[in-house]
């Protein structure tokens, strides 16, 4: 039987970990000056959707809105150039879509249809960010924890670095992008972490049973075997389920587009960093065949008293 290849991942590793710090330097310097495109879900206001009978020019639309007092209004298309979505940043009038569709039909020959009209306070919107914030810290220090005892401490840290580096590259990309960031974005996040979790924890188990059953010393080599051997697993199964997002971002439609494309970064990201991040923190905090040993019985220790009940027949 032919002997595997083993591919040198570690080799690239400090080249893997420039990269990974240039990209979070860019994520967080991006998310210090310009923030994120927040939607109506985190900042409250209110959103409108109109239908066209005719293809809708935003620029007029634009200046029908201005007119009407609304200058701050944000306006773009949602799926095709008849359908218009209108995000105002008025929170205190839950009926202000209905009055803005009756005004713009004074402004304009076309024939408008209201779609849809959403109203969140600002007190919902700031109560859904800070509890959504905070789901994430404890998400990430649950896993923590499981890791730890599952495995072993370093692998618990590996795995929350290799998480933290997927929710700030994610959440980067749409800061720089001022992607519209909403409660489905939030969800994706969440389901990021579960998924990079469940690679996190294939290739370590793999890590463990190499460190145990091989004997070589060599860290790196044993890290490299264990990452080739679940290669294959790894990629038909980001394969498939990016595949499966692809088709959601494409045909999907407006409501879950911005959902399908953060899960599929975070898939993309949770890969690299089921390879690269997770195993690079574990080489940088000296993981050793000791700390994977299994805990030896000592000869000498003697049977416990077998209680008198138990004896009996």
């Amino acid at each position: 039987m032919a002997q595997m290849k083993v591919i040198p991942f570690m080799s690239k590793r400090l080249l893997a970990a420039a990269f990974s710090g240039l990209v979070i330097l860019a994520s967080l310097g991006s998310l210090a000056f310009q923030g994120l495109n927040l939607g109506l879900d985190f900042t409250g206001g209110t959103l409108v959707e109109i239908g066209y009978d005719e293809a809708a020019d935003l620029s007029v639309v634009r200046g029908q809105l201005r007119d009407l007092g609304f200058p701050e209004a944000r306006v773009q298309f949602f799926g095709s150039e008849r359908d218009v979505v209108i995000r105002l940043q008025q929170d205190d009038n839950p009926e202000l879509g209905d009055e803005l569709v009756q005004q713009l039909r004074g402004e304009t020959d076309a024939q408008l249809t209201l779609r849809r009209s959403e109203f969140v306070g600002p007190q919902v919107g700031e109560e859904l960010r800070d509890r959504g914030g905070l789901g994430l810290i404890i998400a990430l220090f649950a896993i923590m924890v499981y890791v730890a005892m599952r495995f072993q401490f370093k692998f618990g840290l590996g795995a929350v670095g290799a998480l933290i580096h997927d929710i700030v590259v994610v959440v980067g990309i749409f800061s720089i992008f001022q992607l519209d960031f909403d409660l489905t974005v939030l969800a994706a996040l969440l389901a990021t972490i579960g998924y990079s979790l469940n690679d996190s924890i294939v290739v370590s188990d793999r890590i463990r049973e190499n460190f145990r059953n091989i004997r070589r010393d060599d860290v790196n080599y044993l890290i490299d075997l264990s990452l080739t051997q679940m290669l294959g697993r790894t990629l038909v199964t980001s394969g498939t389920t990016m595949l499966v997002l692809l088709s959601l971002l494409i045909f999907g439609g407006e409501m879950i587009r911005m959902f399908a494309l953060a899960l599929l970064i975070g898939v993309i990201v949770g890969t690299y960093s089921s390879i690269y991040v997770t195993s690079n923190i574990l080489v940088q905090l000296h993981l050793s065949k000791q700390d994977l040993a299994r805990p030896e019985k000592k000869e000498d220790d003697e049977p416990e008293d077998i209680p008198d009940w138990l004896e009996r027949e």
